[in-house]
């Protein structure tokens, strides 16, 4: 099963300096049919104004990834951590038992994310952080892990929880595939270009749950990025 969730129907508010998109509930925006898939709790497509970003807030118990799609994220924390992560790396935030932070837009141009959040499956764990440069040439027609909370995937950043996050980047006409248990939940997004996902189309930013599928087959329509979440139920 492959649920289909064009851009245009995604939850939202544009508040001048952050314009936020929601994959699932957040914040104003209620659907009780979008509360979340499996572990995966929040996808925000974020796009951020120049000079501007997210005040220190809280959080806890929460796996906090940060994809970033264009221009470059400034983090700073509670823990002392500070941290510039640019367009194709990641950062993960594990809000463990409790950490405030920023996240700020410190370049010359508009900066583009993607915010997703993840139930962790263990608690009260101290809060950690950390960023990885993650090439866009290294992902070319294939899926890498970029996050994972399996020991196996040591090239990874760190999670803690059952999930893994993964980056693609296809050329037009090419195909990368990933295994998939039937038991486990995805949800894939192409941050650019269109494809076709076991042969459902995809839009850039247009969201595909995913449900009963022991193999996903991407075939790239236009040069493409993608990305992809496997949660456990």
């Amino acid at each position: 099963m492959i649920d289909r969730r064009p851009f245009n129907s995604l939850g939202g508010a544009n508040h001048g300096w952050l314009d936020a998109k929601h994959h699932f509930s957040f914040a104003n925006y209620n659907d009780a049919s979008r509360m979340g898939w499996g572990a995966l709790r929040v996808w925000n497509d974020d796009t951020i104004a120049s000079q501007t970003g997210f005040p220190p807030h809280p959080h806890s118990e929460m796996e906090i990834i940060t994809y970033v799609r264009e221009g470059a994220i400034t983090h700073q924390d509670s823990l002392g951590n500070k941290g510039r992560t640019i367009a194709g790396d990641v950062q993960v935030m594990s809000a463990g038992s409790g950490i405030t932070h920023a996240e700020y837009n410190l370049e010359s141009e508009t900066t583009r994310i993607f915010q997703i959040w993840i139930i962790p499956d263990q608690h009260g764990k101290p809060p950690s952080w950390g960023t990885k440069p993650f090439p866009i040439g290294d992902r070319s027609g294939r899926f890498v892990t970029l996050a994972s909370g399996f020991k196996e995937d040591g090239d990874a950043l760190p999670l803690r929880t059952n999930a893994r996050v993964l980056g693609a980047s296809l050329k037009a006409g090419e195909t990368a595939e990933y295994e998939l248990d039937a038991s486990r939940y995805a949800y894939l997004v192409p941050a650019t270009g269109k494809i076709e996902l076991n042969g459902v189309s995809l839009d850039a930013r247009d969201g595909a749950a995913i449900r009963n599928e022991t193999k996903l087959t991407v075939k790239a329509l236009e040069d493409s990025e993608l990305v992809l979440v496997d949660s456990a139920p």
